[in-house]
């Protein structure tokens, strides 16, 4: 049955951790909004800063991922009206184009009574993004280990500990993934990708297993971080240090700037990891700012006609704590 108007939830997500390039995701607790609905004409409403240069016509990702959702499921609506709030930093390694890409996805498809499977939507997002770890993570929710073939895309979801908390240094400018991509080498020695191959089965070993003990050294990287790091001033010394200071383990998000730490719940060092990351930063001149987050376990989230969600002025979303 198709639906008059819709609204998903979709969470963030960091990518990597440390030596899972392209193949580990985690969604974590900060979110964007989508509501979509058919109309006569095409209107896009953006709220909140995170949304300023977002196009506002047809180029609108959301706009264009629906309508690739309507042509595989083999539906027609040129004419969509969406309304989007983020509280994804843009650009900052946080899975934002990720989360607009699932989002749409979700959307659309829930628009048209879910004609597409949810792992045709993953195929799908994996296209797009042309990896999987994000979008496998705000689309299923919790730790994904997650390949692409460049055809076939797989994921195999992780349920986090429930001790395992995160915390992520923000710094105040923005890195594309392109430009942090370009500064990888196109080769790499054997020594370098076993190294890689061993650290990141390691890791997945011990989040599968909740060994947080093991994380410390499961997230070494020689693959990407060693090359990006001349990206982001005082990333090497994070990298290095983190766990001195109450870190289980530390990674750049993604393809950056955001640098993130898994923590223990029960780590009483928080304050102290905080003021190092902030303080390092903030001696190569970088301003930043920290959120303590959480893994998000329940992935995107769909809500239609009838649900709390749904009652409430989609502006006000976010407001009343429904975002939380």
């Amino acid at each position: 049955m198709n639906r008059a108007k819709v609204r998903v939830k979709v969470p963030a997500s960091t990518a990597n951790l440390g030596p899972g390039f392209d193949t580990l995701g985690m969604a974590l607790n900060v979110y964007a909004w989508i509501e979509m609905a058919v109309a006569e004409r095409t209107v896009i409403r953006l709220y909140g800063e995170q949304m300023d240069g977002v196009p506002t016509d047809k180029t609108n990702l959301i706009y264009k991922v629906a309508q690739q959702v309507f042509r595989a499921a083999g539906e027609t609506y040129p004419e969509l009206e969406i309304s989007m709030y983020s509280d994804i930093p843009l650009t900052r390694g946080m899975g934002s184009s990720a989360s607009a890409i699932v989002g749409a996805l979700t959307a659309a498809n829930a628009l048209i009574g879910n004609k597409l499977s949810t792992n045709h939507l993953f195929r799908m997002a994996t296209e797009l993004e042309d990896h999987p770890d994000n979008v496998g993570a705000s689309l299923f929710g919790g730790i994904v280990v997650a390949s692409w073939d460049g055809e076939r895309a797989d994921a195999i979801r992780l349920e986090p500990h429930p001790q395992l908390e995160v915390m992520v240094a923000i710094p105040e400018f923005k890195l594309a993934t392109e430009k942090a991509r370009l500064v990888l080498p196109q080769q790499i020695t054997m020594r370098d990708a076993v190294y890689n191959v061993a650290h990141s089965s390691l890791l997945v070993a011990a989040l599968a297993a909740g060994r947080l003990d093991m994380i410390r050294h499961a997230m070494q990287d020689r693959l990407h971080q060693p090359y990006r790091a001349s990206l982001i001033p005082g990333m090497d010394t994070i990298l290095a240090e983190a766990t001195d200071h109450g870190a289980l383990g530390v990674a750049l998000s993604g393809a950056g700037p955001t640098l993130l730490a898994l923590v223990d719940a029960q780590e009483a060092r928080q304050a102290e990891l905080e003021q190092f990351l902030l303080g390092t930063l903030a001696s190569h001149g970088i301003e930043a700012r920290t959120l303590r987050l959480k893994p998000e376990l329940s992935g995107v989230q769909t809500y239609v006609e009838g649900s709390l969600e749904m009652a409430l002025p989609f502006k006000d979303l976010w407001k009343d704590g429904v975002n939380a």
